[in-house]
């Protein structure tokens, strides 16, 4: 069965830093591509910052250029986004999503198919 489990949330103060993880199971995670979205209350959901399943090609948002860092773990079938100051327009909460993919990656949220269950994350003002 094919999961993805968010960690890494939490309270944190803004200018502070964050790691959310992305653990994957049930499938070859080698040979998929892995995003990262945020939904805020009241607000649809964005793509933050995707991963390639071949050359770790990445793709950042704009607002968080500079500031986010995407990367992944193969041998432990991890995705990890360090987030550094961070913002209180960074309160979401934090998704990662996968889709089976040669090449490259999206931030497109219609792109993929498996999600997990999301994490908190709340930055003050």
């Amino acid at each position: 069965q094919l999961e993805l489990v968010e960690s890494g949330g939490g309270l944190v103060q803004p200018g502070g830093s964050l790691r959310l993880s992305c653990l994957a199971s049930g499938f070859n995670f080698d040979y998929y591509a892995i995003g990262w979205f945020r939904q805020a209350p009241g607000k649809e959901r964005e793509g933050v910052s995707c991963i390639s399943s071949s050359d770790d090609s990445t793709i950042y948002e704009d607002s968080v250029k500079g500031r986010f860092t995407i990367s992944r773990d193969n041998a432990k079938n991890m995705v990890y986004l360090q987030m550094n100051s961070l913002k209180p327009e960074d309160t979401a909460v934090y998704y990662c999503a996968a889709v089976a993919r040669s090449r490259g990656c999206l931030i497109a949220a219609l792109e993929y198919l498996y999600w997990g269950q999301g994490t908190q994350v709340t930055v003050p003002s």
